[in-house]
């Protein structure tokens, strides 16, 4: 297995390209039967989501569908603070419309819940939620996850539009903390 380093951590190759672009063109085939027809709004969760968001907005392929970006921070180093900050918000239309949450990875899911939450008080008709990651383990709140991509362990990656430090998102695999 290939291994990285990025700042002081050391990391090894645990998810190829070629297992995401799958896990999203699955993802892609079940949405656009669940949203055809439907006026739908994707919001990309930045920073992390936006490599999931570009590749998936490629496969969905549906004519009535826009695509917004929510800028959040939760994050400080390998672990998450708990504490979610809206840096950007969305611009768009929420109420009467179907709207669909795109997140890169969900762990202790609090982020995507505080979402989930502020959508339906601004009237979204109904909210999905996609995520190429998700960490069953980790998962500190009741939320309902629509789609998801790949079912991972509890270790800190990077790659894949997610980060070490703000390192690492420009990698095309996803890579695993090595354990020291």
């Amino acid at each position: 297995m290939k291994r990285i380093k990025v700042w002081d951590k050391e990391f090894e190759n645990s998810l190829n390209y070629s297992d995401i672009q799958h896990a999203i063109r699955q993802i892609a085939e079940k949405m656009k039967v669940d949203f055809e027809g439907k006026e739908t709004l994707f919001i990309c969760i930045l920073n992390g989501a936006f490599m999931f968001a570009a590749e998936l907005m490629k496969e969905v392929e549906l004519n009535d569908s826009e695509i917004s970006f929510l800028k959040l921070s939760s994050y400080s180093g390998i672990g998450s603070t708990g504490d979610v900050k809206e840096l950007i918000g969305v611009n768009e239309v929420i109420a009467g419309r179907t709207i669909v949450i795109l997140e890169d990875i969900v762990d202790t899911g609090q982020t995507v819940k505080e979402v989930y939450d502020q959508l339906y008080k601004k009237g979204a008709k109904e909210v999905k939620i996609a995520t190429l990651l998700f960490k069953p383990d980790a998962l500190k709140v009741n939320i309902n996850i629509d789609y998801i991509g790949i079912v991972i362990p509890n270790d800190f990656i990077v790659g894949f539009g997610l980060d070490y430090n703000r390192r690492g998102r420009n990698l095309k695999d996803i890579y695993t903390l090595v354990k020291e």
